[in-house]
């Protein structure tokens, strides 16, 4: 068995797209996941499977919660060891004039193509940072998630690719609950 992370984009959110991750967890079941648990209501699950590609997962679990909650969510999939990398590998963590607090990982679902990234890196966006890497882009927002331009769309956009992201401290708590 192996351990995944599965990452909701867009749940719970200022009251839209609802799932009550209890009720999730319980329809997970029905795929064969064990040892099933969430952190937050924010859509983050960590599952134990036989392994698959981490696109069978995506599909899988976007499927069921279109017919159980009737709802398209876009759904990422890393294993533990992907994610414990990306937490590893935090090129601003080292930073102490850095507040962890505005540090954020939009995880992506694939690496983007080359020409996808001079287009990212042509975007300059002024009192925040990111550095890219194949499968995620870390993020220093010095004013604040909520007040950047470097959001899911963003990424999405520039890249090509889908896209989610997670604050810091969740990415850690992730890394700790997988061990």
């Amino acid at each position: 068995m192996r351990t995944y992370i599965a990452l909701l984009r867009g749940i719970n959110v200022s009251g839209k797209n609802m799932i009550k991750m209890n009720e999730l967890v319980v329809h997970l079941s029905s795929l064969h996941y064990k040892n099933t648990r969430t952190y937050i209501q924010s859509g983050n699950i960590i599952f134990e499977c036989d392994a698959k590609e981490e696109k069978v997962f995506e599909n899988e679990i976007h499927q069921l919660i279109a017919v159980k909650f009737g709802l398209m969510v876009p759904v990422l999939v890393k294993t533990d060891s992907a994610i414990k990398k990306i937490f590893e590998n935090n090129p601003f963590i080292n930073n102490n004039n850095l507040d962890i607090n505005k540090m954020h990982v939009t995880f992506l679902s694939e690496t983007p193509i080359k020409e996808n990234i001079v287009k990212l890196i042509e975007s300059k966006i002024e009192s925040d940072e990111f550095i890219l890497t194949n499968d995620a882009v870390y993020l220093y927002c010095g004013n604040g998630y909520g007040n950047t331009k470097l959001n899911n769309n963003f990424f999405e956009s520039k890249l090509k690719v889908s896209a989610t992201t997670r604050n810091w401290k969740t990415v850690g708590k992730l890394v700790e609950m997988v061990g």
